[in-house]
């Protein structure tokens, strides 16, 4: 099932209408595609979409095929591996090298359950899939066209984009898109996980953000407005 109708079935039962979205790392498009719904967003060390290459799509759709069909075949004789806590901290920390220590603990309460005097990963492993769903730039800037709702990006500058690296012209073109859109780009000290490692490097920066872009504040501000016109 497509995340984004697990999103929407999520918004129903919660009767949520409208909200504000946070995204890291691998982006943020269900503002694109419901721009009704979405207040505000804040994009943490990440450009919200990542264009691949025209040449290299259907090559990752194909990766991604092939790898769901070679998950799907290995189901049955799978079984969840059982770590010590520290061995499933180590695990986590290999695959992401920023986290600090106290970091990795705040992730490890919800990504890990206890069984039996040890641990296993409570996560879906397919996350670890190649996507199958890839968008060129231009599909990319079309789709960053769409969205209606303020948007702040916060760039760490040791974070995600000093390793995975885009192509030539790519990152200057995003950013042209952002800034069309009067996006809010900061860049900020730090890594990929800055929100974890030192949350009060950003906390303040995007609590003043989503309060200055709140529904009653923009409804109070445009009520001044009407006022200030009579």
């Amino acid at each position: 099932m497509s995340i984004f109708v697990i999103f929407l079935h999520l918004f129903a039962a919660l009767q949520w209408k409208r909200f504000s979205i946070i995204g890291h790392s691998m982006g943020e498009s269900f503002s694109a595609l419901y721009p009704e719904m979405v207040d505000a967003v804040v994009l943490l060390d990440t450009y919200g979409f990542l264009p691949a290459q025209v040449t290299d799509m259907f090559k990752n759709m194909r990766k991604g095929i092939n790898d769901q069909i070679q998950y799907d075949n290995k189901t049955e004789e799978r079984k969840e591996r059982v770590y010590t806590y520290e061995k499933a901290k180590e695990r986590l920390k290999a695959a992401n090298p920023s986290l600090s220590d106290q970091s990795a603990d705040i992730l490890l309460e919800r990504a890990v359950r206890e069984v039996e005097g040890a641990f296993v990963f409570t996560r879906d492993f397919r996350i670890n899939l190649k996507n199958v769903v890839n968008n060129n730039m231009e599909q990319c800037l079309h789709m960053m066209s769409l969205v209606k709702a303020p948007v702040m990006i916060l760039l760490a500058k040791d974070g995600l984009f000093k390793t995975f690296i885009l192509p030539d012209g790519y990152v200057d073109m995003i950013l042209k898109g952002w800034t069309d859109q009067k996006a809010t780009i900061v860049d900020v000290e730090g890594d990929h996980h800055i929100h974890l490692n030192k949350p009060e490097s950003v906390a303040s920066i995007i609590t003043d953000f989503l309060q200055s872009h709140s529904p009653d504040k923009t409804e109070s501000e445009s009520n001044n407005n009407q006022s200030s016109k009579l």
